[in-house]
């Protein structure tokens, strides 16, 4: 949807941010647009509006953002078409409709919409080197990617995805037999009749894809999967001295406690993947309600709710990017829900994965292990499944965060409920939620103020003005008689109705 000329004012009185970057350029392109284009293209997109002058002494957005509008927009929008396709940046990666103009009162702006570019093009980079000219976007403006961050690209291009790389000098005296034993009993139980049961240790590995052979160069030895899957933590720490493993339990705490419960390496266990997932899944879903349910003359004790946090914990070790320079898989239980959090940033936009339907892991392998033995599923339909099991118990909707300065991704499933109506706030008292009513109260109160100042907002503009997740917002906003949705689904901006 294109930004018409008052909805961009609206916009310039919160700022430029991650997704809005402001240049004068009133008679020429300036050089700096191609460092937001590519900025943009490997963050998570955003428009550049070309026309308007920023004093960097003033905080007042009002004041700081002056519109004078383009001389020649025509002239520049062909000046700027001829530089992308030309040799300045690697990959051109807009179309026609994406580099447009809109005016007022005979002033012209130049709009131009970056969207984020698909994991397969990037890095999108100035120039002939990626080291040199890949820029990233934060809420300060673009600034260069760092070598880690352009190699994080560059791996993600991969069609085959980072964990099938013959990890040379890596064979079976690194795998942890006992961990080993353990999944091959879990395989044995959900396929029972699969010819693999009868391989040796080796052969059953090299079947899940843990172990291979190059036949080029005749190396063979452990894969990444393998390795990190079911290996001994030393050798895993050798070679991934830079990824950490940590689960807290932060519920039911008192007086000075951080946690009560905590695994992380301390020397007392194999600090492999599957060792970290079925010791922490057990923990994780321990005390989850259980109702008595009979199949086949057998208790259940299995829910959707049970199913949803493990899927979320695969999600985690399936989609973590293992070759970063430092980061750390972290699972907390809280007293309201889980947080998983996962070193490397999406490689499908949002929208994709809560539709489902569409799988793309970083580590297809670990995957594999683990839909073997009941865990997780490759078609897509994982994350449908947790939004439908929090959706059922009349939960939030889980919030996936992704941080592209810290390179890291944040599921959060909390046990909160859907925002109290105005109508209901009598019942939701009653009920004992009480805290929930007032809390939701301050949140509206915000949201009319902000509409009435700024008109029309989008739901990610209204969140970051009230200091919510955008998930709360939607929830929130979808209860309010004073205010209507106009546009739809990735265009819909919210304003307060007619009195």
């Amino acid at each position: 949807m294109k930004l018409s000329f008052e909805e961009i004012k609206r916009k310039l009185l919160l700022g430029e941010n991650v997704n809005l970057e402001c240049k004068e350029a009133e008679s020429t392109i300036p050089k700096s647009v191609y460092e937001s284009y590519s900025a943009f293209a490997n963050t998570s997109g955003g428009d550049i509006v070309l026309g308007v002058k920023e004093n960097k002494k003033e905080v007042n957005p009002e004041k700081r953002f002056i519109i004078q509008g383009i001389s020649n927009p025509t002239k520049q929008i062909e000046d700027f078409w001829n530089t992308l396709n030309g040799n300045k940046v690697n990959a051109n990666i807009l179309i026609d409709d994406d580099v447009y103009t809109v005016s007022a009162d005979g002033v012209v702006l130049i709009i131009i919409h970056v969207p984020r570019a698909s994991y397969n093009l990037k890095p999108v980079y100035i120039g002939e080197n990626p080291y040199k000219g890949t820029f990233k976007r934060n809420n300060e403006g673009d600034y260069h990617a760092t070598e880690h961050e352009v190699r994080a690209m560059i791996r993600d291009q991969n069609p085959n995805g980072n964990d099938s790389a013959i990890l040379e000098h890596y064979n079976m005296d690194d795998i942890d037999i006992t961990t080993l034993s353990s999944y091959r009993q879990m395989f044995k139980v959900t396929n029972p009749e699969h010819v693999w049961n009868s391989y040796d240790d080796k052969e059953f590995l090299r079947m899940l894809g843990g172990y291979a052979k190059d036949r080029m160069t005749g190396v063979e030895g452990l894969t990444v999967a393998g390795l990190l899957m079911f290996g001994k933590g030393l050798p895993i720490r050798e070679k991934f001295d830079n990824i950490l493993m940590d689960y807290r339990d932060e519920s039911g705490l008192s007086g000075d406690m951080r946690w009560s419960d905590r695994l992380t390496y301390d020397g007392t266990w194999e600090n492999n993947l599957f060792n970290f997932f079925t010791i922490v899944a057990r923990k994780l879903t321990s005390d989850l309600k259980k109702p008595f349910r009979l199949e086949n003359e057998t208790r259940i004790d299995d829910t959707a709710v049970h199913k949803a946090v493990r899927e979320g914990f695969v999600n985690l070790i399936i989609h973590s990017d293992y070759m970063m320079d430092a980061g750390v898989l972290k699972v907390i239980k809280k007293e309201d829900g889980f947080e998983f959090t996962n070193p490397g940033i999406l490689k499908l936009p949002k929208e994709e994965i809560y539709l489902g339907g569409n799988s793309k892991a970083r580590n297809p392998k670990m995957q594999t292990m683990l839909r073997m033995v009941g865990f997780g599923d490759n078609a897509g339909s994982g994350f449908p499944a947790i939004l439908k099991a929090w959706s059922n118990n009349g939960w939030v909707t889980p919030e996936l965060v992704e941080n592209t300065v810290l390179n890291q991704v944040c599921l959060s499933l909390t046990f909160e409920k859907t925002a109290v109506k105005n109508g209901d706030k009598k019942t939701a008292i009653k009920n004992g939620d009480k805290k929930t009513a007032t809390k939701s109260e301050v949140h509206i109160k915000n949201i009319i103020e902000f509409l009435s100042t700024v008109g029309e907002a989008s739901t990610a503009e209204i969140a970051e003005k009230i200091g919510l997740k955008p998930s709360r917002t939607r929830e929130i906003l979808s209860t309010l008689d004073d205010v209507e949705a106009i546009g739809s689904n990735k265009d819909r901006k919210y304003i307060l109705k007619s009195k």
